[in-house]
């Protein structure tokens, strides 16, 4: 029997449950106590070495070069899995974590390529990968005076999207929606186009494609998708393309900005991305594998890895 729309699932009430206690409970613990509770919630996945913390596991193989069955994987997957949580654990306290905390704990390098860009009245499109705090370090660019555009996968159920989108804003983002409700892209590229022609800054998670439109690169030895909208971006707004790569230093956060990605002199508009995307890929396979613990990939990325789609029926 089908579900009536707009009823939930007892699976997304949960979801929603949880994700609702910890903003309401977890800033307001110590900060030791709320990271030990954490840790160990984290050590208890790992040792239950379910569907994700596997799916974990195969992909850091491929970065450390090593079979997924390997004591080696294993532990760097620990190490991985209390990172995964320690960004959960940040992300609930952020919005109570004090501006003087946020701009003394990143421990920043070539920062400045931001900066001078943005000082020229020229946009900048920072792509990352999914590793160590990105909501720390959106929320260190906007207090270093530069409020930026950003776009976040649609989660379910809905209230807990929203959820995500208030506390995101909250903190200074200008968050659009990735898809629209009823599914389908809605990758707003006409709005974050006109906020790079006004010199302003656009971040994007890009080591993972969800449009269905990415582009191939090869990436630790295997092909896999990257979005196209960074490179896209920088090509049709003439903004700097700027990879950053982040992770966990002690108890604050390291932050990377790597050089600009130019646009090539030659070639079309297809080879262009292709060839920003994939030197972008090769910037976050270096950092990576510098600080494989803090990436945090937990579905499936590479191609051989994806689930054949179903036949079209007849």
């Amino acid at each position: 029997m089908k579900r009536p729309q707009g009823r939930l699932s007892v699976a997304d009430r949960i979801v929603a449950a949880g994700y609702s206690a910890g903003w309401a409970v977890t800033r307001h613990l110590p900060e030791r106590v709320a990271g030990w509770i954490f840790q160990v919630i984290a050590d208890v996945m790992w040792r239950r070495r379910g569907k994700s913390v596997r799916r974990l596991e195969s992909n850091l193989a491929r970065v450390i070069g090593a079979d997924a069955s390997a004591s080696s994987v294993r532990e760097v997957s620990r190490a991985g899995l209390r990172s995964y949580f320690r960004y959960w654990v940040e992300a609930f306290r952020l919005p109570a974590m004090s501006r003087e905390r946020i701009l003394g704990g990143m421990r920043s390098t070539g920062e400045q390529v931001i900066f001078d860009n943005l000082g020229r009245g020229r946009g900048v499109v920072l792509a990352l990968p999914h590793m160590g705090n990105w909501d720390v370090a959106g929320a260190w660019l906007v207090h270093k005076g530069h409020p930026f555009t950003t776009v976040a996968e649609r989660l379910k159920p809905e209230s807990l999207f929203e959820r995500f989108l208030a506390y995101r804003e909250a903190l200074g983002m200008e968050v659009l929606p990735l898809t629209g409700k009823n599914g389908g892209s809605g990758m707003a590229f006409g709005t974050l186009a006109q906020r790079l022609r006004a010199g302003r800054p656009v971040c994007l998670p890009a080591d993972r494609d969800l449009t269905a439109s990415g582009v191939e690169v090869e990436f630790f030895g295997a092909r896999t998708r990257m979005v196209a909208g960074p490179a896209l971006l920088a090509i049709q707004t003439g903004a700097a393309l700027l990879p950053a790569i982040l992770w966990f230093e002690g108890r604050d956060w390291g932050l990377r900005i790597h050089e600009e990605i130019p646009v090539p002199e030659e070639g079309t508009r297809r080879e262009k991305v292709a060839a920003m995307t994939q030197s972008m890929a090769d910037v976050f396979e270096k950092g990576i594998a510098e600080h494989p613990e803090d990436w945090h990939m937990l579905q499936r990325l590479w191609l051989d890895d994806l689930e054949p789609r179903p036949a079209s029926a007849s």
